[in-house]
């Protein structure tokens, strides 16, 4: 059924028809996503090609799938399922928590109780491995236990967010590479997705060190001072909150054992703020993450190079150039946790 407040493309009929000829149904969230039904993540064998191309490409479209599951999965479960996107294998940076089953090194354990699970991770928009070139491909997440009261994840198209910025925006921020502020690694604001070819945007609101801007009408770069971040940061989180209302971001809610695979190029996410609450007024969440190695390199362009001593001497005149931990606090009033 065609969706009727997306600002995203409908589930294209050709792929619907693919999943149910391998006996599932892809069914449409609204604004952004989708279901899949019917699809047993517990099998040992991967998918069929097909199939495997029609999600990729329909989590490109849309952003994520999440996979509703009548077995409970474990966590070999959950990781092999993981490898079906993208680089086809885990790039797991994460620190383990004593709870991880099994001392699983892929398994980044997060939970709103810090004896259960990593807390407080991810509460501004962000998109997963911005510290290496190429970044991850897609993200998983698999919910051991949803908190009784809710916390789920925000999660927005970057695709519908760039087509909701003014044209004069969209050129300038077409100019502007980000800094991490651990790596050094640079990626453009705006890029081309590699599969659903969407222009979309990208910066990671808690680990942003600088941003370079390509000067419009000659050679040459130039920083972004204090001022001009924070307006860029500010503008970057209100676009995507904006989502909310306008058709390409969701604050999606949690089942038990509900599997959520991401296209990380494609859709950036944060935790809700209920979901960071003490599992005594909200009662107890544990999710599990995974992390999928990625093909794309999200490369800078106007011959910028891929690294940059984030953590050595500012090499342009003036401007924002700090290194370290959630890199530069472009508003003192919120929690910013990478």
């Amino acid at each position: 059924m065609p969706d009727s407040t997306s600002s995203l493309p409908p589930l294209d009929p050709d792929h619907v028809a693919i999943v149910e000829a391998s006996g599932g149904k892809l069914l449409p969230l609204e604004p952004i996503g989708a279901e899949v039904h019917g699809i047993d993540l517990t099998s040992e064998s991967p998918p069929p090609p097909d199939l495997r191309r029609a999600l990729e490409q329909e989590m490109a479209r849309r952003g994520f799938l999440v996979f509703k599951n009548p077995k409970q999965l474990d966590v070999d479960d959950f990781l092999r399922a993981s490898c079906w996107w993208g680089g086809r294998q885990l790039h797991s940076t994460h620190g383990i928590h004593p709870a991880t089953p099994g001392g699983n090194p892929h398994v980044f354990r997060l939970s709103n109780d810090r004896a259960h699970g990593i807390p407080g991770v991810g509460p501004q928009w962000h998109n997963d491995g911005s510290f290496i070139p190429a970044t991850f491909s897609h993200s998983g997440y698999h919910i051991i236990r949803p908190a009784e009261k809710g916390g789920g994840t925000y999660f927005a198209h970057q695709a519908g967010a760039y087509d909701a910025l003014p044209d004069a925006k969209k050129a300038y921020w077409s100019r502007l590479t980000s800094v991490n502020s651990n790596s050094g690694v640079t990626h453009p604001l705006v890029h081309t997705h590699p599969i659903s070819e969407q222009t979309c945007i990208w910066l990671h609101l808690g680990m942003t060190g600088a941003v370079i801007e390509k000067l419009p009408d000659e050679d040459g770069f130039r920083l972004l001072d204090a001022s001009e971040l924070t307006t860029l940061c500010r503008d970057y989180n209100d676009i995507l909150n904006a989502g909310l209302d306008n058709g390409y971001a969701i604050a999606f809610e949690y089942e038990e054992n509900d599997c959520v695979f991401i296209d990380n190029l494609a859709v950036a996410h944060r935790a809700a703020p209920e979901a960071h609450l003490p599992a005594e007024q909200q009662g107890l969440r544990i999710m599990h993450r995974s992390t999928v190695r990625g093909i794309h390199p999200l490369s800078p362009g106007f011959g910028l190079p891929a690294f940059v001593d984030i953590h050595g001497a500012n090499p342009f005149s003036a401007g924002v150039w700090q290194g370290g931990g959630i890199g530069f606090r472009w508003d003192e009033h919120i929690p910013m946790q990478n």
